[in-house]
């Protein structure tokens, strides 16, 4: 139900998020700001009334009790997979360097927007519940079942796409909400066991001596007998089938992995984005070149510099100080949603919490990493600043739900500042 009293109002986390919300505004306008005029000089307009509508969300959301929130997780989550069933049969669309996938919700030809982002926080609130409702961490990898059933329902429907960055953010979810929720760090490490083997399988060498660090892991903490065999069993299994995997890929996702070890085997297709965002990101130096003056903006060198690669436009025309300013923004961000985790009332406020900060953590992860070349090309937007209405109206109404969570933490009630 919606509250009719007055909220405490966080604000520290309600004004950084503003300000992330407002730099990233400045930095689309800037982005469309080219000697040759596109359609992108005027996404900062729209991308303004998203923000107003993402504000109306938050504020909405931020009215409804934390025990609402948690009895709507389960039915908010059956429907965003429904929303990302219909990209796959049909109704997908891609866009930017994502134009190869079925990640936006098209009807009629017009693109409504991302299933997948509403989805990462419906999944961060599912997957909430069904650990809250556990008496005690999960100690075996058939205790979590649930979990890994909750985030892997999404991850495989996103992945069909296919898309891989958001791919990424939910296994980050997975993985940071059970950090979180007490499970041993070596139980966490068996789970993500197979995944290392298949990334480290291109060297011999690199996956033996991984392999043989495994056996130790398991004879030390001394798993079920099933679960240590199915574990080996699993590692062996994909580090075989490496190769094979390598060999299904699509030439330009061979491209992109190449690419990402190596940006000039490319340097006309594959690895002209990341080649020129370097650039980008170099020439800024201390003070950047300027606010809109960028060189390889102004001359569009600089690929989907209003979504994925703009960072890029951050480093060229503010350079490391502007840079700076939006890493620390980050960080204070994350660090109050740390403390509102640890205040929290009960474990499902606190696990929401931190799976939203896990979310964002991946993302800003990874979008930093692909334009410094640290991490593959993937499309995965930069949070409060890639233009996007769907993002920018999920990441608020994670806010929305973290100002509640807040609220009714403990501590919060002495507050001076309430709406």
């Amino acid at each position: 139900m919606i509250s009719k009293t007055k909220i405490n109002i966080d604000l520290p986390l309600l004004l950084t998020a503003l300000l992330l919300t407002v730099y990233g505004i400045a930095m689309v306008y800037s982005a469309g700001q080219t000697e040759v005029k596109t359609f992108v000089a005027n996404l900062w307009k729209t991308q303004l009334v998203w923000m107003f509508a993402a504000l109306f969300v938050a504020f909405l959301v931020s009215r409804s009790s934390v025990r609402m929130i948690e009895w709507l997780a389960p039915p908010l989550y059956f429907f965003s997979l429904g929303l990302l069933v219909l990209t796959l049969v049909g109704f997908g669309a891609g866009a930017g360097t994502a134009a190869s996938t079925k990640s936006w919700l098209a009807i009629g030809g017009v693109r409504l927007g991302q299933p997948s982002e509403i989805a990462k926080v419906t999944t961060v609130l599912m997957l909430a519940k069904v650990l809250a409702e556990m008496r005690v961490p999960p100690r075996s990898l058939i205790e979590l079942w649930k979990p890994m059933l909750v985030v892997g329902t999404p991850w495989v429907l996103v992945m069909a796409q296919p898309d891989l960055g958001s791919g990424l953010v939910f296994i980050g979810i997975l993985f940071g909400m059970l950090f979180w929720a007490g499970v041993p760090w070596p139980l966490l490490l068996l789970t993500a066991s197979p995944a290392i083997s298949l990334v480290l399988a291109f060297s011999p060498r690199i996956w033996g001596a991984w392999f043989l660090l495994l056996v130790a892991l398991i004879l030390w903490y001394r798993p079920y007998m099933g679960e240590s065999i199915f574990t080996v069993a699993a590692n062996v299994l994909f580090g075989v089938l490496a190769p094979l995997l390598w060999e299904s890929l699509k030439p330009y996702q061979q491209k992109r992995l190449l690419v990402f070890l190596d940006p000039t085997a490319d340097p006309r297709q594959a690895g002209y984005h990341v080649m020129q965002s370097k650039v980008a990101i170099g020439s800024g130096g201390l003070f950047g070149t300027g606010f809109t003056l960028g060189t390889q903006k102004r001359l569009a060198f600089l690929p989907e510099q209003q979504t994925d690669f703009i960072f890029a436009v951050v480093g060229e025309e503010l350079g490391f100080l502007g840079v700076t300013v939006a890493l620390s923004l980050f960080f204070i961000l994350f660090f109050r949603i740390i403390k509102i985790s640890e205040r929290a009332n009960d474990s499902f406020g606190s696990l929401v919490a931190f799976g939203l900060l896990s979310s964002w953590f991946v993302h800003i992860l990874v979008n930093v990493g692909m334009t410094l070349s640290l991490m593959p090309i993937t499309g995965i937007p930069l949070p409060f600043f890639s233009y996007g209405g769907s993002f920018l109206l999920a990441s608020w109404l994670a806010i929305g739900v973290l100002l509640r969570i807040a609220h009714e933490g403990r501590g919060a009630k002495g507050g001076n500042f309430a709406v």
